[in-house]
């Protein structure tokens, strides 16, 4: 059985907005080994927008952008969006019943499958499909944007803390 995990970068105000604060080299890093581990990802639309930017190589990229850019098309993904009418390489669009989706996901396979976009998961939180938070905290205050939980938050439990790099540092949380 799969478990279903929501992490993203946030502010120290909770937000996820983090456009204009690239990841230092240890964090990118971190980041292209946590998505060569995956066994799939669950995505909003908005996220999904976001990383086709990894569809196509640029020429400007660094070699690790080029391995993070092969690790993620490699990825499966599935997209929850009713307003998007097809979606790129390796992934499958979801327009409807995605509770149903992500259930049937989490029993048929092994690994860990992230969930992509705090209004996604929120409604899976919701449903009580999330097995763990991990809270990227950067030293940032943005004071707007998107917050990391678009509703109430849910009882959770600290169960451990890293730092990645000289500057964030990641909590991980499970359902109390």
């Amino acid at each position: 059985m799969a478990k279903l995990v929501f992490g993203m970068n946030m502010s120290l105000d909770g937000y996820v907005d983090l456009q204009d604060s690239p990841p230092d080299a240890a964090l990118f890093r971190h980041w292209i080994e946590h998505v060569r581990d995956l066994a799939g990802s669950v995505y909003g639309r908005r996220m999904y927008e976001t990383m086709r930017y990894w569809d196509e190589d640029r020429p400007e990229w660094t070699r690790e952008q080029h391995e993070f850019a092969a690790a993620w098309r490699r990825l499966p993904k599935w997209v929850a969006a009713r307003s998007l009418k097809s979606v790129g390489p390796n992934a499958t669009l979801v327009a409807d019943d995605v509770e149903t989706v992500v259930r049937g996901l989490k029993a048929r396979i092994t690994g860990e499958i992230t969930v992509s976009g705090p209004e996604l998961a929120q409604s899976l939180t919701d449903t009580g499909l999330i097995d763990e938070y991990r809270l990227y905290l950067h030293p940032i205050v943005l004071g707007r944007g998107m917050p990391f939980f678009a509703g109430p938050r849910p009882p959770l439990r600290l169960v451990a803390d890293e730092r990645i790099g000289e500057n964030v540092i990641r909590l991980t949380y499970i359902p109390a």
